[in-house]
């Protein structure tokens, strides 16, 4: 009879409920499945044994075999230490217990041959161990024991209550025990065969108890690809199952709108990346399923025109469009920068955001509800119940990070049936974890600039540069440019973000005094009336220098602003500083970036600051982005949780997670439904997984 992988933890021999209530509260073990995918941080090898007199004094983990004697008490500040000698036929060594100390001496004999582990300290002359791991010789050569000991993660309270790695090393011993070390399969032959993957329960056993390192990677490369395939398959699966079952509005043809705006209005030539997006929007259009996809476009690369003709292709095929923003700013941006094409085109459009009044509102309903309004740019506002659309076919949602899933399903259910849907993002998103997080969108990558835009140069410059920094600005303002000054703005510190933004503000007043020079300024405790006059200002060009904290990150579009001056650089995270920069670099002339600091910098600090000197490109931002900080941290944490992997790594384990992805996609191609026979064991492993674990359950 095979042990049931669902039994509580308790029920395992050595276990008990103790130690079960401890291993769920501190590692989330519940299950012997949870215990057998504890994977070790780490590992050491147990095959060597050190006499005392090789002993080094660099605090490394040792093992030694000798015998015990000569137990005493210490007086020490606070209460005592246990100390005992240690010897070998080369020399002594103490051992120090600072808790634990009756038991110590109750369960230890003198004179009996022991094998110590831990790390060791050179202290009056003599090398001693706190705290080690002890075995009897006896008792260590019978146990289970591989070349490579695991070493399992912990925490201090486990530590504090005895359970210790040897005593996890124990407990997972007996798993093996009694489990007789066989575990189900849960990949096909065909996937095995291919990639020359070992079985499941050999690559379990060799994960904690390697035989050998040779083995261990392969145990390693065989689990982790297992765990990222599985995670693809979901994406997979759900992106075909929404494509399958969820009916969108066709649209047939290309029609008046798109060609006349196309051969006459188009203001540019459209780069080979914009042609390739909307190649990609106008099939899925075209297809009778709900488009649903992700646009990726580094700030200024044309997104907002791929958007535009998209709506032409939903207007020709008669269906109304809507546009959503995150900020009053940016939706009213874009209403403008649209504006003048729909007066061209005769195409009836509106604007909807929490400051549109009672009458306005009231006209903006009655014509979506009856189908003269064809176009609707907003921002949260679209999302009210009293927003009803004749037949809304296309929405598009901008800076989709910004809006929860709650609040994007709100737009599905302003029709009978879903509308396409767009969502475009200005934060480049590194590949690995697009295909993780957005793995069910079919993503667009626009990623080349439109031509004529020249690349912005970016410089460091430290604190005492600053005067050779006023006197460039100087220059650049007579030429008729203007500039963006930026503080860090973080939450904790507040008051003294809001001092600093001050004293910055009263020192650049002295150096461009009224009335050569005209300053606006703009910070989160501003009324946001106040905020959108100065915004407004410096639009216009009436002001030519903006001091601001990050309320600028999103929105204003100054094609006339040409430097971007970022005061403590090393406060901002990457993409921050790269969403900073693209304020700039917006008209035809060469814009700079300039990024202040003191000389006190840590080392992420250096290598964040090196690379945006270095590189303009999103993505590659982003990957370094990915590296310093983690998956959590990037995608935030309503969906770092979907990341929550046991022993895969998305950042050191791209290239297995894109073997995952190619394997999870040419098995749904072949069998979507997986019926075949010999894809059964993955159909099986799948639903235990969808039972028993909440990773799948997020939307993305």
């Amino acid at each position: 009879m095979s042990v049931n992988l669902q039994t509580p933890i308790d029920y395992l021999k050595g276990v008990g409920p103790n130690r079960a209530d401890l291993l769920r509260s501190e590692l989330g073990i519940h299950t012997y499945q949870d215990l057998i995918n504890l994977f070790p941080n780490r590992y050491i090898d147990r095959t060597k044994y050190y006499k005392i007199n090789q002993l080094q004094r660099n605090n490394a983990e040792v093992q030694v075999i000798g015998t015990i004697s000569n137990f005493r008490e210490v007086a020490q500040k606070r209460g005592k230490r246990l100390v005992a000698d240690f010897r070998d036929e080369t020399g002594v060594m103490e051992l120090v217990w600072f808790r634990g100390q009756k038991w110590i001496r109750d369960s230890l004999k003198t004179g009996q041959p022991y094998v110590i582990f831990g790390k060791t300290n050179w202290f009056n002359g003599k090398f001693s161990m706190p705290h080690p791991e002890l075995e009897l010789q006896s008792e260590h050569e019978k146990n289970l024991r591989s070349a490579m000991q695991a070493i399992y993660p912990s925490t201090e309270k486990l530590s504090n209550k005895g359970i210790t790695n040897r005593i996890v090393t124990k407990i997972m011993q007996q798993l093996f025990l009694e489990t007789k070390g066989q575990f189900a399969e849960t990949l096909s032959n065909s996937v095995k065969g291919e990639l020359k993957l070992i079985s499941k329960s050999d690559a379990l056993f060799n994960v904690h108890f390697p035989k050998s390192p040779e083995l261990l990677s392969r145990a390693q490369f065989r689990l982790k690809f297992e765990e990222l395939f599985y995670i693809q398959l979901q994406l997979v699966l759900k992106n075909l199952i929404h494509k399958s079952k969820i009916k969108g509005f066709t649209f047939n043809k290309v029609g008046d709108y798109f060609n006349t705006f196309y051969k006459q209005y188009l203001p540019f030539e459209l780069t080979n990346a914009q042609k390739r997006v909307l190649k990609e929007i106008r099939a899925d259009l075209g297809s009778n399923a709900q488009m649903n996809r992700l646009l990726q476009g580094d700030v200024g690369s044309g997104k907002t025109i791929v958007a535009f003709m998209s709506m032409l292709m939903g207007l020709d095929n008669e269906f109304q469009c809507c546009l959503m923003a995150p900020t009053e700013i940016l939706s009213v941006q874009h209403y403008n920068g649209l504006l003048e094409f729909c007066k061209k085109l005769n195409i009836n459009t509106s604007i909807l955001t929490g400051s549109s009044n009672t009458s306005e509102r009231k006209k903006i309903h009655e014509n979506l509800k009856n189908g003269n309004l064809q176009i609707l740019i907003g921002t949260h506002a679209l999302l009210e119940d009293k927003v009803k659309f004749k037949n809304l076919g296309l929405a598009i949602i901008d800076e989709q990070h910004r809006f929860g899933v709650k609040q994007r399903s709100k737009l599905w259910k302003k029709n009978n049936l879903p509308p396409n849907v767009l969502v475009m993002t200005a934060t480049p998103i590194p590949r690995t974890l697009a295909m993780s997080v957005y793995g069910d969108l079919d993503i667009s990558i626009i990623d080349e600039l439109p031509a004529g835009r020249k690349p912005i140069k970016t410089v460091h410059r430290y604190d005492n540069n600053r005067l050779k920094v006023f006197r460039f600005m100087k220059d650049e303002i007579a030429k008729g440019r203007q500039i963006y000054i930026v503080y860090p703005l973080i939450q904790e510190s507040e008051k003294m973000d809001y001092k600093d933004l001050m004293d910055g503000y009263e020192s650049i007043s002295r150096e461009f005094p009224t009335p050569d020079y005209q300053i606006s300024i703009v910070h989160g405790k501003m009324k946001a009336a106040d905020k959108d006059y100065e915004m407004q200002r410096f639009a216009d060009g009436k002001t030519n220098i903006m001091v601001a904290t990050t309320v600028i990150e999103v929105g204003v579009n100054v094609p006339n602003a040409s430097v971007m001056i970022i005061e403590s650089a090393e406060r901002f995270g990457l993409s921050q500083l790269h969403q900073l920069r693209g304020r700039v670099g917006r008209g035809a002339e060469q814009s700079y970036c300039i990024l202040m600091t003191s000389h006190k910098l840590s080392n992420d600090s250096k290598t964040r600051l090196e690379t945006m000197v270095r590189s303009s490109d999103g993505f590659e931002i982003a990957e370094v982005d990915l590296k310093l900080r983690g998956p959590g941290d990037i995608m935030g944490t309503q969906q770092s949780g979907v990341l929550n992997l046991r022993i895969a790594d998305i950042v050191k384990d791209k290239d297995i997670l894109e073997q995952a992805r190619h394997y999870a996609k040419s098995v749904l191609k072949l069998d979507p439904s997986l019926s075949l026979p010999e894809h059964k064991v993955i159909l099986n492993t799948y639903r235990q997984m969808s039972k028993y674990r909440n990773i799948w359950n997020y939307i993305s």
